[in-house]
Formats: structure tokens, sequence, C-alpha cells
């Protein structure tokens, strides 16, 4: 099992999207809160020396700054890949929870193997 802190309000995946012309095509990229939240992430989130292998259960508490934001975890899961596990497919229960903090958002995370 392995617990740690991020400090810093998570973007949605879902609505962390923004349109940008490249040549002819309009291709979506990450929104400045996402790229921000995900150098965040990166710099406290551990690398394990033995990623979790099989399936896994995800405990995710997450303090937003504000009522505003959709409880969404999906960019969390997919900033673990290759940190904590190999791919969030590994993942097969989550319990999530919605906080209210204005002045420290963050987001607790357990992941620990799912039991038979």
């Amino acid at each position: 099992m392995v617990t740690f802190m991020v400090y810093g309000e998570p973007a949605s995946k879902a609505n962390s999207r923004r349109l940008v012309k490249r040549g002819r095509r309009v291709i979506p990229i990450k929104s400045a809160k996402a790229l921000d939240y995900c150098d965040a992430f990166i710099k406290q989130c551990p690398v394990l020396d033995t990623l979790m292998d099989g399936e896994l259960v995800a405990h995710i508490h997450i303090w937003y700054a504000s009522q505003r934001p959709d409880l969404d975890p999906s960019l969390i899961l997919d900033l673990m890949q290759g940190r904590i596990y190999q791919n969030d497919r590994q993942v097969r229960e989550m319990h999530l929870y919605h906080w209210l903090d204005r002045h420290t958002p963050r987001a607790q995370i357990t992941i620990e193997r799912r039991s038979s």
C-alpha cells in the first residue's frame, strides 16, 4: 500500500482541454490549469522502485478550493502511471471523496492491492 498527498487543485480531465489550431487542423490540448497541475503532481508523487502489479483499489480524497469543480480523479490516475503502477487500467475499484478547503486544495491518495 502507498499513501501520499499532492498539493494543488486537480483539473478535471474532461473539462481541461482547449482547442488549438495547428496548420489546417484543430487539436485539443491540456489547459494551462491542467498543465500546471501535471507539473505539481510529478514533483510531489513518489516513484516506487517496484511498480504495483495486479488489480488495485484507489482511495482518493480531493479538497477543492470551491464547490464548482466536478469530482474527477482521471488526471490523477493517468499521472500515477509509471510512478505507482504500470497502467491505470489496473485500478478496478475507486473510493472518491469531495471536500472543500479554500486555502489548501490537495489530494490524498492511497493505492492498495485488491483483495480476492
